[in-house]
């Protein structure tokens, strides 16, 4: 008959951080990247950047942000947590049914090495040709690198051990099945040795996590022999096995309750990143958010039980009733209205007890403050309430926001600078060991062949969380003032001057968009580094039968214009010698006529006889 409410001041706690440290981690921007040992490894630096951001991002089967957001709130609730990369070799089997095969296409099929033929039916065709129906099995071997959330209960380490580096042992124990066990390589007749339907290792909150799967029927696997679970555990330890007085790290994988050993074999580095939101000087784990918070919550538990006890006891107070005196079926009935048949008057008397609980209120609000002030989560990190932003300067709103996300702020570097820089490391390192064929990946918006093998593992690892330098906004504002004075600078000095180039203003301007949310920067802008200018082209070499042509056609056209200045001239010509001759002409008839008019006195028509010469 008591409460039985519970606070979730854990939880809400973890859930106030988890949105801010995704928004850190899952941003535009590139959190890590890789820094360049030298001028030469600067584009390959970039690449590498990309490339390891394209695995975690576009080649997981997880999201990265529930990859994320699983290792983080693993972290904030239980003190660690913790990612997992392997490079993982997968093979996969497609069959196929090919019908009515000549000797030919069958031939074709068998000499393919990665084609194996498990069906072969042979038939006459009309034509008394044979004709083959099989079936084709193929085989495909494919590599990945594997990033995964591992449950903080599943990792062991020695209780010495400061960190990954100095550990004498880091084990990876959980429960795998048969048909796990295989696809690692393993013999399935020698682990069907190992399987168990017990579970003899104790994994602390698995069944808290699974809480909700006993209201559901489990299926019976129990007669399919690839679905029995093995205790597999996967140990890394510093072993000297060659007897050289210098132990070598050596990764050892284990079976069964009795952890038999089956490989042995070098490792070069422990495949594990750890994420601590409270680490302890001089030690391997660290606190959590729960270990902070946790005996607030219960205190705050009993004092809300306490106070609904009460306000159920005023609401319901007790009744003492004289026995004999009243029907107790009447004093039992809860029915609003309900009638007490009593023989005399008083004989049922209730036992009314004021409400303490609101005198609990000022417990509660005095415990919400040692919350805050041990996470530094409050109300202002959501925002100010409308009565504390009316009588509050600018200044002082932004310095009580900022104050608020000390704490998140601080959380964040250090899974940054601890966790994510160590899985950069080993992501790098697995893609240069492993990844031997060139990749052609979509980079930057651009497809790039990308070769792995070519990366320089020694590269630094540099975190580029803004923190502490104000909200997005005030950065943009800043950003904006950076890119007017470089457009002042541009326009005063020109494009070649020793303060700001064109790589500069194209700087900002991808960082202004990565602020704002704008992750594909090159649909706006160009990188002036891969501006290659267009080249003037060089005019075609003529061709030779052109050019004889060219130079017929001329001589044509030559000889055409003679011909006709030629016909012409004989034109002109004829046409001066018929002006001479009818010249010549009428000077002798006007010669005759003067002689004929001398000789003998008589006179001659000259008009005639040149109209009918004209004729």
């Amino acid at each position: 008959g008591r409460s039985t409410a519970q606070t979730m001041d854990v939880r809400d706690t973890v859930q106030a951080m988890l949105p801010s440290l995704i928004r850190i981690f899952c941003g535009s921007e590139k959190v890590v990247e890789y820094a360049p040992r030298g001028p030469e490894d600067i584009e390959m630096a970039k690449q590498a950047t990309d490339y390891v951001n394209y695995i975690l991002q576009n080649d997981q089967d997880q999201s990265y942000i529930e990859i994320l957001y699983q290792t983080f709130k693993d972290a904030l609730v239980k003190g660690s947590g913790f990612l997992k990369y392997v490079y993982r070799t997968t093979e996969s089997i497609e069959s196929e049914d090919y019908d009515n095969l000549d000797d030919a296409a069958l031939a074709s099929l068998n000499a393919d090495p990665g084609v194996e033929t498990t069906r072969l039916d042979t038939s006459i065709d009309q034509n008394q040709m044979p004709l083959h129906s099989v079936t084709v099995t193929r085989r495909r071997t494919e590599g990945k690198i594997v990033v995964a959330s591992v449950a903080p209960e599943e990792i062991l380490i020695n209780r010495d051990a400061r960190n990954f580096d100095d550990a004498d042992i880091v084990a990876h124990r959980k429960y795998v099945t048969i048909s796990e066990l295989v696809e690692m390589g393993y013999d399935f007749d020698e682990m069907q040795n190992f399987a168990t339907d017990e579970d003899s290792m104790s994994l602390d909150n698995e069944e808290a996590r699974q809480r909700l799967m006993s209201q559901f029927d489990d299926k019976d696997y129990s007669d399919d022999e690839t679905r029995k679970r093995v205790l597999y555990v996967e140990a890394y330890m510093r072993l000297d096995v060659n007897g050289d007085g210098v132990s070598e790290l050596r990764k050892i994988c284990c079976a069964g309750n009795q952890y038999e050993i089956l490989r042995s074999e070098p490792a070069d580095s422990i495949p594990f990143a750890h994420f601590c939101p409270d680490p302890e000087p001089h030690a391997f784990f660290g606190m959590s958010m729960a270990d902070l918070t946790m005996d607030i919550q219960r205190i705050k538990t009993a004092v809300l039980r306490a106070s609904l006890d009460s306000l159920a006891m005023s609401t319901h107070p007790r009744v003492g009733v004289v026995e004999g005196q009243a029907s107790l079926e009447d004093v039992l009935n809860n029915e609003a209205g309900g009638v007490i048949r009593m023989r005399n008057p008083g004989a049922v008397v209730p036992f009314s007890l004021p409400f303490v609980g609101k005198d609990a209120f000022p417990m509660m609000e005095y415990l919400d403050q040692i919350r805050e002030n041990r996470t530094g989560i409050s109300k202002a990190a959501a925002g100010l309430s409308p009565e504390q932003l009316q009588s509050s300067t600018l200044a002082a709103v932004t310095q009580t926001i900022n104050a608020a996300q000390q704490r998140i702020e601080l959380v964040a570097r250090l899974f940054a600078e601890n966790g994510m820089t160590r899985l950069y490391k080993g992501l790098l390192k697995l893609a240069h060991d492993n990844v031997e064929e060139a990749q052609v990946v979509r980079l930057r918006n651009q497809f790039i062949p990308i070769a792995p093998d070519t990366f320089n593992i020694h590269m630094d690892v540099v975190t580029n969380i803004a923190l502490g330098a104000g909200s997005s906004q005030e950065r943009l504002m800043l950003l904006q003032q950076i890119m007017q004075i470089q457009e002042k600078l541009l326009q005063q000095l020109g494009p070649d001057n020793p303060i700001v180039n064109a790589q500069n203003y194209y700087n900002t301007l991808v960082t202004t968009l990565e602020l704002g949310g704008i992750k594909d920067v090159n649909r706006y802008f160009t990188d002036p580094a891969q501006y290659q200018p267009q080249q003037p082209q060089e005019p075609p070499k003529p061709d030779i039968n052109e050019q004889l042509i060219q130079v017929q056609m001329s001589e044509i056209q030559a000889n055409i214009q003679k011909k006709a200045a030629e016909l012409e001239l004989e034109r002109e010509k004829m046409m001066r010698e018929d002006d001479r001759r009818r010249d010549e002409s009428e000077a002798n008839i006007e010669l005759k006529a003067a002689e004929i008019i001398a000789r003998y006195g008589a006179q001659v028509d000259t008009a005639a006889i040149k109209a009918n010469s004209e004729r």
